[in-house]
Parts: C-alpha cells; structure tokens; sequence
C-alpha cells in the first residue's frame, strides 16, 4: 500500500511537470534554458530549506535520547552523487530544448520510449524475471501509449529526437540510483544542490542565445513573470518534491514495475491538461487510458514466476 501511494503521488508530480513546461515553453514565456536554470535552483532551495529542517529535527532526537541508530546514521550521512547530479542536468536540460522541436505526442513517444528501454533492460539485466502475463500486459500498455500519443506525432528532426532520447536514458538512469538511496528527501537535496554548477553555464548560454536571435531585453522580452512562476513550481513542487517522493518509492519497486508504471504519466498530463488548459476528452483518450491504466494494473499485480529448485537437489530426510 505503501508503495502504491508513494508511485501515485509521484507521477501526479511528473504530469505537473509536463503540464508547468508545456505552459511555460510552449508559450514562449521563457527560453528552455533560463527554465531549467530557474527549475533546479527552486528546487534546489526548496529541499535545502526542508533539508535543513529534517536534520535539525533528527539532531535533536539524538540529543534527547542520548544514542543513535543505524538507520540515523544512514540518513544524515546519505548525500546522493554526482552520477545522479548529473544524470538529472542531463535529463531536466535535454528535455526542455528538445521540447521546443518537438509535438507533445512526439516527444512523448521517444522519451518514454527511451525510459522503458533503459529500465527494463536494467532490471533484465539483474536477473528481474517477468512472468507471461507481464510480458503481455506491457505490450499492451506500451500499445495503448503509442495509440493515445500518435495521433499528435509528427517525423522529428535528428537532433530534437537525439537529445529527447538521452533525456529518457537520464531519466533512467536517474530513476534506477533510487533504489540504492537511504533517505529519499537528502539524496535528492543533495543532487539537486551538485546541479547548481551547471546554472551559471546554463544562463551564460541563455544569454548567448538571446543575443543571436536579437534580443537584448530580457526581462521584458524573452522572460515573463508567469514564466518565472511556473518554472519555480515547477522546481519546487513538481521536482523537489516530487522527485523525492520517486525516491522514497523507487525501492519498494522492482526497475520493470518503476518502468511500466511511468507509462500513466501521458495520461495523466492529459487529464490536468483537460482540467487546468480547457483541453477536450476525446473518445481515443478514453480508449487509451483505459487500456493503459488496465495494462499496468495488471503488471503490478501480476507476480513474476518463482524459480523452481533444481532436480538434482534432493530434500534432506
């Protein structure tokens, strides 16, 4: 139960942030670099400030108590690392450029795409065994998504798709190191905080940018309040938050389930997008979603099957 709510919550978080860059790139309230600079330094400042609070908290439980545990010991010593710092530059910067080439549908499409692959192989790799009905329910799923994501696909240019693909491969990766976490909230501060070194290089080409295309106000031209705000919500909220919450669900899950479940992010995009934008519900959005949501019920649910003791091992008497 506990990992169900967790997952939920989680991808809520990961379709408001699909929602917040949609609003705010799409609509040119800002550049993607000026956004992704404005993501991690928010989130970064937010989980810094509950970081600091959490600890001040578990050191005062030290001193009252008078003795430590392990699992104390584990949390404040825990400070993320510098693969998964910059597995989630790579990830939150590659998105946001490609996005700006790219349909939602497209862009989707190969993103998770390159999740899935990237997951899935991993967990195959560590001998994760998947029964036939898993197998089964993740084609499904899988054509459920390209079925909801193809009818705004579009033939994307090299780059665009390039850079999505490495988006989805950090994600990833990204995803994958969660598992080895000990507290959640400070290895996701932390990383957060190792991908403030990319925010100077971040604005430095931003303003470059803005220069070549003839821009030189850019605080009235180019980067909007409403920009600003959705990219701090986007950081706050939608990342900081969020994406501890991914972290303290990633090791309830095994890598395929973290893969396949990701698969209800689009559909969940689309409701917030039916409810915050006016979007339409379609009848092929019904379709989709039901089918997809009923492929990963059925995935999580679904046991893979046991090994069976080898027939040369005879049972002691």
């Amino acid at each position: 139960m506990k990992a169900t709510f967790y997952t939920i919550i989680a991808l809520i978080a990961f379709a408001a942030n699909s929602l917040f860059c949609r609003m705010a790139l799409a609509d040119d309230h800002i550049d993607a670099w000026s956004f992704t600079a404005v993501r991690l330094l928010s989130a970064a400042a937010c989980l810094g400030v509950i970081m600091t609070l959490h600890t001040y908290h578990l050191r005062r439980q030290l001193q009252r108590f008078g003795s430590t545990t392990d699992d104390t010991c584990l949390i404040l010593h825990d400070r993320g690392s510098w693969l998964s710092s910059i597995s989630l530059v790579v990830y939150a910067l590659c998105f946001s450029i490609a996005y700006m080439a790219l349909d939602t549908g497209t862009g989707a499409l190969i993103l998770f795409s390159a999740v899935q692959l990237t997951m899935i192989g991993w967990g195959i790799y560590k001998k994760e065994r998947l029964s036939k009905l898993q197998w089964m329910a993740f084609i499904v799923a899988v054509a459920g998504f390209i079925y909801l994501m193809l009818p705004s696909a579009a033939v994307p240019s090299l780059s665009a798709a390039a850079l999505m693909t490495i988006s989805g491969m950090a994600w990833g990766i990204y995803s994958i190191r969660g598992k080895s976490c000990t507290s959640p909230l400070h290895a996701t501060g932390f990383n957060f905080i190792r991908s403030l070194i990319a925010v100077p290089i971040l604005l430095i080409v931003s303003m470059n940018y803005l220069d070549t295309i003839g821009l030189d106000n850019v605080d009235l031209d180019t980067i909007t309040t409403k920009g600003l705000l959705l990219a701090i919500v986007s950081g706050t909220i939608a990342s900081g938050v969020g994406y501890s919450i991914w972290y303290t669900a990633m090791p309830l899950l095994k890598n395929t389930q973290a893969a396949v479940v990701q698969l209800c992010v689009p559909v969940l995009a689309a409701i917030l997008g039916m409810v915050f934008l006016s979007e339409q519900l379609t009848l092929p959005f019904i379709v989709a979603s039901t089918v997809i949501l009923g492929a990963v019920l059925t995935f999580i649910l679904n046991k893979a099957p046991s090994k069976l003791p080898s027939k040369n091992v005879l049972p002691k008497m």
